[in-house]
């Protein structure tokens, strides 16, 4: 990545850029452990499977939605080197009690009963630690970067996580379910070696009082940041996108088995597509701006997004599946006539949504205070979380009314235009001239 890639060989970026990493490939193998074991192991009906995917999804940024303001005060009112030790520390413990849950679960052990619940509180105190952790991994790129460099950050930070999601989900298709339990252990205690080296990034300005009502905070964190045009336009925004990605990614494991007629590896092979795909959008937006924090590509970006969602629902409409109740190996899927124009359409998704969704990331931490990227994140991921939970109660309402999930992806298209027009309108608000001066959120957040 240009004016990015020397920033991995020196302290203050490579410890943070390998801790996200660990963390994300962690997150990833275990979840898709869980979901491809149960979805093809434990239910047998297209119904059951749609749910726990659902559930899985919900259940996993629920703590995004209820906590990010918490975590956001915490990370500007105290050193973020020191939340990432205490953080990395608890993934040890809580991966602990996952693998705990896979490995009765694949014994047969009381699966219903105490296996699932087990995985299902495990995925979601990893959610607890991804909010914690989350605006921390862009908040903190301001405080030790130069400002030319960010951008260049941010884009790896981004490229990096996607290709940690690979790496998590194609593992997860690969190894056996007992495999998976004790490799989430030794890659949170690597992950916890290596937060330790994160640099210290005390808070600036002297920190501020913390409000531990979480409802009160998240009420005045929002207000406070979304009455600000320009991070209104950027959160929602976003927002959008990962409403689109919350369908997409309910959407893939049962479509995959019920409509593709293919086992686990292909659905691996999805997220693993899906997550290349990001990290080239990251690489390819950062080589076009040249470093510059801006919205003007992504507009385009997530038009042409949208026409992929739509090609992609067209091959999966016409996919022709097995009749014998058998499903595609991936050797199969892959001599199947319909399989590049669907992993093509796939991929096209994935890279302009990379495109589009970078720069904003930059322009949150990069158009406010370095005493308030963290907040700001923050505010970012509670709007972002509640917008994925509705998208995940419209796919399921969409469900129960017979609406299939290839159909379901014509909404995800639809989002596309939402999303592409309030790109515009902030690429408008940002004409080189109103972004420079740094309006402060109050001190009251």
């Amino acid at each position: 990545m240009t004016g990015a890639t020397h920033l991995l060989g020196t302290r203050r970026f490579l410890p943070l850029f390998t801790t996200q990493l660990l963390g994300a490939f962690n997150d990833n193998l275990f979840k898709n452990a869980m979901v491809l074991f149960v979805v093809y192991q434990v239910y047998n009906d297209e119904a059951s499977e749609f749910w726990f995917s659902a559930v899985t999804t919900a259940i996993f940024i629920l703590p995004f939605f209820l906590l990010s303001a918490l975590s956001g005060q915490l990370a500007d009112a105290t050193d973020k080197a020191r939340i990432i030790r205490i953080v990395k520390a608890c993934e040890v413990a809580i991966m602990l009690v996952g693998a705990g849950g896979l490995l009765m679960a694949w014994q047969g052990i009381m699966v219903h009963t105490v296996a699932i619940p087990l995985l299902l509180l495990a995925l979601f105190a990893m959610g607890v630690h991804s909010t914690f952790f989350g605006p921390i991994k862009y908040a903190i790129l301001p405080q030790h970067l130069e400002p030319d460099e960010v951008l260049g950050g941010t884009g790896l930070v981004e490229a990096g996580t996607y290709i940690a999601i690979l790496g998590g989900t194609i593992l997860a298709g690969m190894i056996s379910i007992e495999a998976s339990a004790i490799a989430v252990i030794l890659i949170a205690v690597v992950g916890y070696l290596s937060g330790r080296r994160v640099p210290p990034a005390p808070a600036l300005e002297g920190g501020h009082v913390i409000d531990l009502n979480v409802f009160r905070s998240s009420y005045r964190l929002i207000a406070a940041t979304l009455h600000i045009p320009r991070l209104f336009l950027a959160i929602v925004s976003i927002s959008f996108f990962w409403t689109i990605g919350a369908v997409l990614f309910i959407q893939f494991p049962p479509l995959v088995k019920n409509v593709l007629t293919a086992d686990k590896a292909v659905a691996s092979l999805f997220l693993a597509i899906f997550s290349i795909g990001v990290a080239i959008g990251s690489v390819a937006v950062n080589r076009l701006l040249k470093g510059e924090v801006s919205a003007r590509y992504s507009t385009p970006a997530v038009l042409v997004m949208g026409l992929f969602v739509v090609a992609f629902h067209l091959v999966s409409a016409s996919w022709v599946g097995t009749t014998d109740g058998s499903l595609y190996d991936l050797g199969a899927f892959m001599n199947h006539s319909g399989n590049w124009p669907l992993l093509g359409s796939l991929l096209g998704i994935a890279i302009f949504g990379g495109m589009f969704v970078v720069p904003l990331y930059a322009f949150l931490t990069t158009t406010v205070p370095k005493s308030q990227a963290a907040r700001t994140v923050a505010a970012n991921n509670i709007v972002n979380s509640g917008a994925m939970v509705i998208g995940s109660i419209i796919a399921g309402a969409l469900s129960l009314f017979g609406i299939e999930g290839e159909d379901q992806l014509l909404l995800a298209a639809a989002m596309c235009l939402i999303s592409a027009w309030l790109a515009w309108k902030l690429h408008k608000a940002c004409d080189d001239v109103e972004c420079v001066d740094k309006e402060v959120l109050p001190p009251t957040v």
